[in-house]
C-alpha cells in the first residue's frame, strides 16, 4: 500500500528527534516471535476450565434445568445454573443512561428464568480441561418454553411483540437535539417548509460483527486475598469498578490485568457475562478459572455493532446551499443494553452536519430492543453512521441538482478562515482545513481524467460502467471532555491519567492509563517521552493494562489514547523538569530563572555550565546534598481533562468498477488524504488508516450479520460472516495534511477511526455512482454483486427493502440459487471476497 509524503501542510510541525519519526514498533519483535502473552496462553497450578451452555432461541421461558448428568462426567467439578447464583450475580451494568426515564431489562450473566437472544448463557459447566468441559456442556438438559420473538427492528418499534414483555414496550428511550431549542440554530421545519429543494432519504446501517484476531478470554485467580483477574479487554480500570459494583466486592481487593490483547475494535470495550460467570465460578470453587471463547461463540454471543434505519430529510435552495437537516433515528440495542449500548447513536448526533455550515438541524433517536444480540460500541461508534448518512444524502442532492458532487461540498463547507467554528450541532471545531486535503486528494487520484473516462464509458453503453465515491468527513475524537460527557449522562469521566518516573540509572518508566490492544502506544510514549526529557529512545519503559501498576485510568476507545493519554504523558513529564529544576540550581550554583532545559539537560544561560537529567536522578537516589525542603524524588503524576474534542477530517475518493450484467465490483483506486492534526510515528499512523480503509470497505462490499425468522444467528462463522483478505483489497494512495489541534499541546487529533469512517460512504458513493444512470438510487449495504445486479433489473425501485422488511433477517435477502458460498453469481467475474449465498 502506498503512501505519499505530501508537502502540503498549513501549520508545519517542529522538528524534533523523535517526535514525527517513521520508528518501528518496540511491541512487534515480542509479537512476531511468539514471545507473547495473550490470555489464553496464561497456566496456573489446578486451573479449571468452562463451558458455556446457551441458549438454542431467541426467546423463550426456561422452565428446568437439569444439570445431574453432566455433574457426572468425567473431570467435571461443578455446574452453575442461573438459579444457583440468583443472588450474587447482580446485573450487567450500563453506564450511560441516556434520557431519565430510559427503560432496561437486567442483563443477568446467567440466565434464571428467562432467555432474550439465542446464545444466552443459562449455566456453566467447570471441568479440569477445556475438553472434558466442553463434552459435560453438551449433557445439560434445559427444558424451554418458546416465547414469539421479535427480530426486525421496524417491527419491534410498532411493539408487535415485545422482546421483554415485563417493559410492556420495545422502546427504550427517544433522545432528542433540535438546534432551535439549543440556541444553535434555527428552526429545521421552517426551511422544510419553505425548501426550493427537499431530499428525503432512508439509508439502513447492517448489523456488523467485531471481529478481532484474538478471540476473548478471561482467567481469574482467587488463591491470594485480592482476586486477580486476566481478560483480554480494552478497559482493565472500567473493568475492575463494574465487577466490584456488580458483585459487590471491594474494588481494593480485586486486580485487573490486559496482558497482550490481540485487537478489540470496540468489541472489547465491555463487561461481558462470560467475565462475571469466570469470577463467580472461580470464587465458588477456590480455584484458578479460565474461559476462552471459540470463534462462533464470539461471532454469536459477543456484542454486535451497527444496525439502524435512518430516515433523512434535507432541505436546500436551488444553487445548492443547504439549509436543515432533520435526522430520525431507529437504533437497535438488541436484547440487553451494554456498558454503552444506549448512548452509541448519540455520538453520532453531532456529527451529521458534518463539515457543512446547516443554519437548521434537528436529531431524534429511538432505542428499540429486539431478540437479538445486544449491539455496543464498533470502531467509530456512532460516527459511520452519521458520516455515511450525510455523504450519502450530499451525493444524492448533487444527483438532483446536476451538480458535481465536489463542487456542492465546496460550497457548503466551513473553510479554513472560520476556524473555530460553532456548528450547529452545538461544538466548537478548533481546526481544520477541508480545502487542503480535498485539493491534494484530487490531485493524486486525477479525478477530471477518470471523470472523462466515466462519460465515454456511459456514452460507450459499456457494459462494465465506472463510478466515483467522494467522502468529505470529520469526527469527533478524544473522547473525553468530563463536562461534556456528564451532560450526555455518561456515568463516568473522560480525564486520563500518567505517571513519568526518573530512575536512579536514568531510565524513564512511564505508567499509562490508556490500554493498548494493537495500537503502538509503547512506541509513541516513549516517542514523545524521549523528546520531552531529552532521554534516549531505548530508555523509556512503558508499563500499562494492570490495575496494580497503573491505578488510574479510563482506558482505549474513540480515539482517546494519544489526545488525552498522550497528553497526560506530556504533563507528567513536564512536571518531572519542573521538580527537577531547582535541584540542578543547587548543583549547579545558578539561579532556578537562569535555568534552560533542552535535550536532556539543564545549563546555565550564556555559559558551558550544566548537569544532565540521569545526574539528577542520581543525586535524588542518595539525597546526600538535596535543597531545603525538597523530597527525594523526581516522579511526577498528571490527570489531564481536555476542554473540548479533537476534529481529524479528510477527504477519500473511490473509484469503483461495475459490470452491469453480473453484478460484480471491482475497486480501481481509493486515495485518502486525512488531516489529523501533528503526527508522531508516520508507520504507525499508516497501520491505523489502512487497517481502517478496510474494515470500512468491508461494511460496504462484505459484512452483514443475518438472522433467521427464528432469530438463529446463521453468519455465524467465517464461512458465512464473510471477512476481506489481503488478496481483495488494492493498493491505497495515502497523504495527510496538517492542521494542529488546539485543545492539546501535541496538536495530535487521533487517527485509529479515521479510515472506517470516511471510506463506507465513498465505496457506496461509488458504486451508486456507476450505475445512477440506470435508474438506480440506492443498494442496501453490503453492496453485493446479487444486490447490484437485481437493483440495476429494477432499475429505479433499486434493491431496498421490500414493504418494510428487515434485511437482517435472512428470509428478506435475496439470493441466487446456483450460487455457493464462496461463489458470486452464474457469470459473475468478482474478484473480491466471495459473497455467501445465504445472504
Amino acid at each position: 500500500m502506498t503512501m505519499t509524503e505530501s508537502e502540503t501542510t498549513t501549520s508545519p510541525q517542529t522538528p524534533s528527534p523523535e517526535i514525527g519519526r517513521a520508528r518501528l514498533r518496540k511491541e512487534d519483535q515480542r509479537l512476531i516471535t511468539g514471545r507473547t502473552r495473550f490470555t489464553d496462553n496464561i497456566q496456573l497450578t489446578g486451573m479449571l476450565h468452562l463451558s458455556m451452555v446457551r441458549s438454542p432461541f431467541a426467546h423463550a421461558r426456561i422452565t428446568s434445568v437439569d444439570a445431574a448428568e453432566a455433574k457426572q462426567a468425567p473431570g467435571v467439578v461443578a455446574v452453575l445454573t442461573g438459579a444457583d447464583v440468583a443472588d450474587s450475580q447482580g446485573a450487567l451494568p450500563c453506564a450511560w443512561p441516556i434520557t431519565e426515564d430510559q427503560l432496561a431489562a437486567d442483563h443477568p450473566a446467567i440466565a434464571v428464568d428467562r432467555v432474550a437472544f439465542a446464545g444466552e448463557v443459562v449455566a456453566v459447566v467447570i471441568a479440569r480441561s477445556p475438553a472434558q468441559a466442553r463434552d459435560a456442556a453438551e449433557l445439560v438438559d434445559v427444558d424451554y418454553d418458546e416465547l414469539p420473538a421479535v427480530l426486525d427492528l421496524r417491527k419491534a418499534a410498532a411493539d408487535e411483540t415485545l422482546a421483554h414483555p415485563d417493559l410492556g414496550t420495545n422502546r427504550s428511550a427517544t433522545w432528542v437535539f433540535d438546534s432551535k431549542e439549543a440556541g444553535t440554530g434555527t428552526d429545521v421545519e421552517d426551511t422544510i417548509r419553505d425548501a426550493e429543494v427537499l431530499i428525503e432519504r432512508e439509508y439502513r446501517q447492517q448489523r456488523l460483527i467485531p471481529s478481532f484476531m484474538e478471540p476473548r478470554s478471561t482467567v481469574v485467580d482467587p488463591t491470594t486475598e485480592q482476586v486477580t483477574m486476566w481478560s483480554s479487554t480494552q478497559v482493565p480500570h472500567i473493568l475492575r469498578l463494574m465487577l466490584a459494583m456488580t458483585l459487590g466486592v471491594s474494588e481494593s481487593k480485586v486486580r485487573v490485568i490486559a496482558p497482550d490483547v490481540g485487537g478489540g475494535f470496540g468489541g472489547k470495550l465491555q463487561v461481558t457475562p462470560e467475565e462475571v460467570i469466570t469470577f463467580l465460578a472461580a470464587r465458588h470453587t477456590g480455584k484458578p478459572c479460565k474461559w476462552t471463547e471459540t470463534r462462533s461463540e464470539s461471532l454469536l454471543a459477543g456484542h454486535h455493532g451497527r444496525d439502524q434505519w435512518q430516515k433523512l430529510t434535507l432541505s436546500a435552495s436551488k444553487d445548492g446551499t443547504v439549509q436543515g437537516l432533520k435526522v430520525e433515528l431507529l437504533a437497535d440495542m438488541g436484547a440487553y443494553l451494554g456498558l454503552v449500548t444506549p448512548g452509541v447513536p448519540i455520538l453520532g448526533a453531532f456529527m451529521y452536519n458534518s463539515i457543512y455550515k446547516f443554519p437548521a438541524y434537528h436529531f431524534s433517536c429511538t432505542n428499540v430492543f429486539t431478540n437479538k444480540t445486544w449491539t455496543d460500541a464498533y470502531r467509530g461508534a456512532g460516527r459511520p453512521e452519521a458520516t455515511f448518512a450525510i455523504e450519502r444524502l450530499m451525493d444524492d442532492l448533487a444527483d438532483e441538482l446536476d451538480m458535481d458532487p465536489l463542487e456542492l461540498r465546496r460550497k457548503n463547507w466551513i473553510t479554513h478562515e472560520e476556524f473555530p467554528f460553532d456548528t450547529v450541532a452545538g461544538l466548537q471545531y478548533d481546526s481544520g482545513n477541508y480545502e487542503a486535503a480535498t485539493e491534494r486528494a484530487v490531485e493524486l487520484f486525477d479525478y477530471e481524467s477518470l471523470r472523462s473516462e466515466q462519460a465515454q464509458r456511459r456514452a460507450n453503453n459499456d457494459p462494465v460502467q465506472l463510478g466515483i465515491g467522494v467522502s468529505t468527513f470529520t469526527e469527533m475524537c478524544g473522547l473525553a471532555p468530563s463536562r461534556v460527557l456528564g451532560a450526555l449522562s455518561y456515568a463516568a469521566g473522560g480525564w486520563e491519567h500518567a505517571d513519568v518516573r526518573v530512575l536512579p540509572t536514568g531510565k524513564v518508566e512511564v505508567v499509562t492509563g490508556v490500554s493498548p490492544h494493537g495500537q503502538g502506544h509503547v512506541t509513541s510514549w516513549s516517542q514523545i517521552v524521549a523528546d520531552r526529557l531529552g532521554v534516549d529512545f531505548d530508555d523509556v519503559e512503558v508499563l500499562h493494562g494492570d490495575t496494580q501498576s497503573s491505578h488510574k485510568g479510563m482506558d482505549t476507545y474513540g480515539s482517546r489514547s494519544l489526545v488525552v493519554g498522550g497528553q497526560a504523558v506530556v504533563n507528567a513529564a513536564d512536571k518531572v523538569i519542573e521538580k527537577a529544576r531547582p535541584l540542578a540550581a543547587h548543583m549547579l550554583e545558578a539561579s532556578v530563572d537562569d535555568l534552560e532545559f533542552e535535550r536532556g539537560k539543564f545549563t546555565v544561560k550564556g555559559t558551558d555550565q550544566g548537569i544532565a537529567l540521569g545526574d539528577l536522578a542520581f543525586a535524588v537516589f542518595h539525597a546526600h546534598d538535596l535543597p531545603d525542603g525538597m523530597e527525594p524524588s523526581l516522579d511526577a503524576d498528571a490527570t489531564f481533562d481536555p476542554v473540548n474534542f479533537s476534529f481529524p477530517h479528510g477527504t477519500h475518493l473511490c473509484a469503483m468498477e461495475i459490470d452491469t450484467e453480473t453484478g460484480a465490483s471491482r475497486m480501481r483506486s481509493y486515495v485518502c488524504v486525512d488531516d489529523i492534526g501533528n503526527v508522531i510515528n508516520p508507520l504507525i499512523v499508516e497501520g491505523q488508516v489502512h487497517g481502517g480503509l478496510v474494515q470500512g470497505i468491508s461494511q460496504a462490499l462484505w459484512e452483514e450479520a443475518v438472522y433467521d425468522d427464528n432469530g438463529t444467528l446463521v453468519s455465524g462463522s467465517f464461512v458465512d460472516y464473510t471477512l476481506p483478505t489481503s488478496a481483495d483489497t488494492i493498493d491505497f494512495v495515502t497523504d495527510r495534511t496538517v492542521t494542529p489541534a488546539l485543545s492539546n499541546d501535541l496538536g495530535v487529533k487521533g487517527v485509529g477511526e479515521a479510515g472506517t469512517i470516511a471510506s463506507t460512504p465513498a465505496v457506496v458513493n461509488a458504486v451508486l455512482d456507476a450505475i445512477r444512470h440506470l435508474g438506480v438510487r440506492d443498494i442496501v449495504m453490503p453492496c453485493t454483486p446479487e444486490r447490484v445486479w437485481r437493483a440495476i433489473q429494477d432499475g429505479a425501485s433499486a434493491a431496498g427493502p421490500v414493504d418494510g422488511a428487515d434485511p437482517t433477517t435472512a428470509d428478506a435477502m435475496p439470493h441466487f440459487e446456483a450460487a455457493a458460498p464462496n461463489q458470486a453469481p452464474p457469470g459473475d467475474s468478482h474478484t473480491g471476497a466471495p459473497d455467501g449465498a445465504d445472504r
